[in-house]
C-alpha cells in the first residue's frame, strides 16, 4: 500500500452535533467497563504494595521499577504495532483479545512466588493493556460526533478513577481478609469475562462516518488507514501533537510518580491500615479522579467551542492550583488530614488526560486515530509511567539509610518542581494553538478574497 501524506485539518467549525445513538451509549459504557479493569489490574501492585513487599521481600526501588520502567517499556512499545494492527482490522476484537491476555498475566501476579516471576507476569499485563486504549478512543470517535466527543471521552476516562477506586476497595478488602494472592486471581478473572463479552456484543463502527461535513469533504485529508511511517512522521512532525504528549507526559510523571507509592506512603509513614485504605483512601479516588475527569471533559467542550487554547489552558490552570494541596498532602501529620489535602490533586491533576486525548482525536484523520493515540500513550506513558515510580522509589531507597521513617515523604518533594515545568510546557502549548488558529483564519480569509 502506497504510504500517503496527511496533512493537518482545519480547526473544526463550532455548530450544532447529532445526537449519539442508545447503543453508542451501550458500547461506551462497555469500553468504560474494560477500562476499569484495565486500570484496576494495572494499580493493583501499587494498592497492595506493602503486603507484597513484605512477602517477597521487595525495596522501593524494586517495586518503583516493576510499577514503572518494566511494565511501561512494554506497555509502551507493544502499544504501536497494535495500534497499526487496529487501523487495518477490526479495532473491537484486537480489544477483546488484549483483554483478555492483560487479564490472564493478572491472574499470573497473584501465582508469584518470587520477585522475578512477579516481573514477567506484570510485563505480561503490559502488553495485554497496550492493546486497551487506543482502540478504544478509534472506537468512541466514530461513535460520537464531533462536538460530543469530549464528553464522551470525558466519560471512558472515568476508567481509571473507578478502575483504582474499586481496586483499592475491593483489591485491599480481599487482601485484609485473605491475601494478597487472591485479589489478583479474582479480579483477572473478572477481566476474562469481559473481553468474551466484547467480542460478543459490541459493533465495529464504520470508520469516519461521523465527522463534521466539512471535514468528510477535505480532500487533503487520507480518510483510509494511513501508511505506518506516514502516521508516525505525520505525528512527530507536527508540535502541537508533539508538545501535548510531552506535556501529558510531564503531568505523568507527578501522577504515577506519587500515584504508585501513595498506599505505601500512607499505611508505612502515616499509620494508615488496609481496612481504611480499603474505604477512606478508595473514597477520595472515586470522588477525587473521577470528578475531575468528568468535569474537565464537560468544561472543555464548553470552551474549545470557543478557543481551542482551551485543550492546553484548562490543563495549565487544574495543575498550577493542585501545588500547594499537593504539598500539604506530603506534610499532613495524621493520615486524615493527608487525604483531605490529597483530594485537591487528585480533582486536579485529571485535567489534562481528556484534554490531550481529545485534541488528538479532532486533529489527525479517522485512518490515524488508533495509531495516533497509542503515539500519544507511547509517549505519555514512557515518560510519566517509566520515569516516575521509578525516579520515586530510587530516590526513596537512597533516603532510606539516613531518613528510615519517612523516605518516601521527601522523596515526594521532588515532584513538586514537576508541576512548574509541565504548566509551562502546556502554556508553550496554548500559544502554539493560538498561533495556528490565526494561520488557518488567515488563509480562510485569503480565500474567500480570491473568489
Amino acid at each position: 500500500m502506497t504510504e500517503q501524506i496527511v496533512f493537518p485539518a482545519a480547526p473544526p467549525v463550532p455548530g450544532p452535533a447529532a445526537r449519539p445513538t442508545p447503543h453508542a451509549w451501550f458500547v461506551l459504557g462497555m469500553l468504560c467497563f474494560v477500562y476499569v479493569l484495565n486500570f484496576l489490574d494495572r494499580q493493583l501492585l501499587s494498592i497492595l504494595a506493602k503486603p507484597i513487599q513484605d512477602s517477597l521481600h521487595v525495596t522501593d526501588g524494586q517495586l518503583g521499577l516493576i510499577g514503572g520502567l518494566y511494565f511501561a517499556l512494554f506497555y509502551c512499545l507493544i502499544s504501536i504495532p497494535v495500534g497499526w494492527l487496529a487501523d487495518r482490522t477490526n479495532r473491537v476484537k484486537v480489544l477483546a483479545v488484549a483483554c483478555a491476555i492483560w487479564s490472564v498475566a493478572t491472574m499470573g501476579c497473584g501465582l508469584s512466588a518470587t520477585y522475578g516471576q512477579l516481573v514477567v507476569s506484570r510485563m505480561a499485563v503490559g502488553v495485554g493493556e497496550a492493546g486497551g486504549v487506543p482502540p478504544s478512543y478509534a472506537i468512541i470517535s466514530d461513535y460520537f460526533p464531533s462536538g460530543r466527543r469530549g464528553a464522551a471521552l470525558a466519560l471512558f476516562n472515568l476508567g481509571p478513577p473507578i478502575g483504582a477506586a474499586l481496586g483499592v476497595a475491593f483489591g485491599a478488602a480481599i487482601a485484609a481478609a485473605y491475601s494478597w494472592r487472591l485479589a489478583f486471581l479474582v479480579l483477572g478473572g473478572a477481566g476474562v469475562l469481559a473481553a468474551i463479552a466484547v467480542f460478543f456484543l459490541v459493533r465495529e463502527p464504520r470508520r469516519g462516518g461521523l465527522d463534521r461535513p466539512a471535514a468528510a469533504a477535505e480532500p487533503m485529508i487520507a480518510r483510509d488507514a494511513a501508511g505506518f511511517m506516514a502516521t508516525v512522521r505525520m505525528f512527530f512532525s507536527r508540535p502541537i501533537l508533539l508538545l501535548a504528549a510531552v506535556a501529558s507526559g510531564v503531568t505523568q510523571i507527578v501522577t504515577y510518580g506519587a500515584g504508585n507509592f501513595t498506599t505505601l506512603f500512607l499505611m508505612r509513614e502515616k499509620a494508615m491500615t488496609l481496612q481504611d485504605v480499603s474505604l477512606y483512601y478508595a473514597l477520595v479516588v472515586a470522588f477525587g479522579m473521577g470528578g475531575g475527569i468528568f468535569v474537565s471533559g464537560r468544561l472543555l467542550d464548553r470552551f474549545t467551542r470557543r478557543s481551542r487554547q482551551a485543550y492546553a489552558l484548562l490543563p495549565a490552570l487544574s495543575l498550577a492550583l493542585a501545588v500547594l494541596p499537593f504539598a500539604g498532602f506530603i506534610w499532613a501529620p495524621t493520615w486524615p488530614l493527608a487525604l483531605i489535602f490529597l483530594f485537591g490533586p487528585t480533582f486536579l491533576n485529571s485535567f489534562y488526560l481528556t484534554s490531550a486525548v481529545a485534541l488528538v482525536q479532532e486533529d489527525v484523520s479517522p485512518g490515524q486515530r488508533v495509531m495516533s493515540g497509542a503515539l500519544l500513550l507511547l509517549v505519555m506513558n514512557l515518560m510519566g509511567m517509566g520515569i516516575g515510580p521509578t525516579f520515586v522509589g530510587m530516590v526513596s531507597d537512597a533516603l532510606h539509610a539516613a531518613h528510615p521513617q519517612n523516605s518516601l515523604q521527601l522523596a515526594y518533594c521532588f515532584l513538586i518542581p514537576v508541576y512548574g515545568l509541565a504548566i509551562g510546557l502546556f502554556l508553550g502549548l496554548a500559544r502554539l494553538l493560538r498561533r495556528e488558529d490565526l494561520a488557518a483564519r488567515l488563509r480562510s480569509a485569503e480565500g474567500a478574497g480570491d473568489h
